[in-house]
């Protein structure tokens, strides 16, 4: 009997869907490898494997049974992907082109060595970004530069800014998973993309203003608020949206600071000085690599320190997500001295989900954990933090978090696409 692989959904599904992967087929017992193997939009190959053993009847099921080694062990029904690692050293895998998919291809392989064993079945499958249904519409309006993502269906939709961290451009790829939930989502550029500045010296909330008013104009979106999603710095503009402009509901912050770190933010006759840092506080870790966990001035008067973005005058609720392994700043601490300046205010005592084991770029589920990557103020590869399978899980999770977050706090009586989580 000739084995076969069979995934399910078949042939294409959404990067945040489980995945199921099976082997049917094989010799009672069997050793085999599975590989998973895709390559990014540049052509740089992500690969991961893992050894099992069919069950009596020449089954195997990944979500049944545990992988005995190779690039994870143990019951982990979507380790091929999100155990995956890049062939170039310090590479992050991010999808620059919504519209396409990622091709995984999987292999089954005879016995339990990943490159030698003779081939029993393979099989590909599209992994996308854009839900049926989901619309990309691109913004050029003023001076928003952005994508927007709406839901299938009539609408109008609850909507959300997304906003990404240092690196520029426009990543859309975690707003088009949103809009695949029911959220009319907008991916916002805010420097090195088109004509936006190229840096950015100085982070200017009427852009960010522009942006929601944009959204409570369109029609697909359902007023009268609008929800945030920040990633770093992009989590830190989102707070210091949230702290001035008016017609924000609901705000997520993944690894953010809540302070001005290395520019002013200006709005209207505000300006909060930045905290800055220090490089003569890098280390170096002990894989020779880069470590700035420690590299920003310390936070003299802690929630009364000048830098400090004054999330209290926020209208709605903030729900901070902290890597507890974050190496790109101490989130955990910061959510802390967030708190801490919510509740000297007379504020309630904020939502903090603290996840062990994760680093700096929290990302949609089964992205591969990039443990070290070049960061442009030092201008060196440095480490991200996090403990692979633990920061995966806490992908998956977070998602979870978000997309409740937003569910609860936006208005969403409009039918919303279930979570497929």
């Amino acid at each position: 009997m000739e084995a076969t692989l069979v995934l399910e959904p078949a042939g294409r599904s959404c990067w945040d869907e489980p995945l199921g992967i099976s082997v049917r087929g094989l010799a009672p017992g069997q050793p085999v490898t599975l590989r998973a193997a895709l390559r990014d939009e540049k052509g740089a190959l992500f690969r991961a494997h893992a050894r099992y053993r069919a069950d009596a009847h020449g089954q195997l099921d990944l979500a049944r049974a545990p992988a005995l080694g190779g690039s994870f062990a143990g019951l982990e029904p979507m380790g091929l992907l999100w155990a995956m690692q890049p062939e170039r050293p310090f590479w992050r895998l991010v999808k620059r082109d919504v519209q396409t998919p990622f091709v995984l291809e999987l292999d089954v392989l005879d016995g339990h060595e990943p490159d030698g064993g003779r081939l029993l079945a393979k099989a590909g499958h599209e992994r996308h970004f854009l839900a049926p249904g989901v619309r990309r519409v691109p913004v050029r309006e003023g001076r928003v530069r952005a994508t927007l993502f709406l839901p299938p269906g009539e609408g109008p939709f609850p909507g959300i800014v997304d906003v990404y961290g240092v690196g520029g451009g426009l990543p859309e790829y975690r707003a088009s998973l949103v809009a695949g939930h029911g959220f009319a989502t907008l991916a916002l550029a805010f420097y090195g993309f088109e004509d936006l500045p190229k840096e950015l010296n100085v982070i200017e909330l009427d852009y960010f203003e522009e942006a929601v008013c944009f959204m409570l104009r369109h029609p697909q979106v359902k007023g009268p608020n609008v929800g945030l999603l920040g990633l770093s710095l992009g989590a830190d503009i989102c707070l210091s949206m949230a702290a001035f402009l008016k017609n924000v509901s609901a705000t997520v912050s993944m690894n953010g600071s809540a302070f001005s770190g290395a520019r002013h933010i200006h709005y209207k006759g505000t300006v909060i000085p930045p905290l800055g840092h220090d490089l003569r506080r890098t280390k170096v870790a002990f894989s020779g690599i880069l470590d700035i966990v420690d590299i920003r001035n310390d936070i003299t008067g802690g929630c009364e320190n000048p830098s400090m973005i004054p999330i209290e005058k926020a209208q709605g609720p903030i729900l901070f997500i902290a890597g507890q392994d974050d190496h790109c700043w101490r989130s955990e601490l910061y959510a802390q001295v967030a708190s801490e300046r919510l509740q000297a205010r007379g504020k309630e005592k904020p939502q903090i989900i603290c996840y062990p084991g994760t680093g700096h770029y929290i990302e949609p589920p089964y992205f591969p954990m990039c443990p070290a990557s070049l960061h442009q103020i030092v201008s060196q590869p440095v480490i991200w933090g996090g403990e692979v399978r633990a920061h995966s899980k806490a992908q998956i999770d977070a998602w979870k978090q978000i997309l409740s977050f937003f569910g609860k706090h936006l208005d969403c009586t409009q039918n919303r696409a279930s979570c497929r989580l």
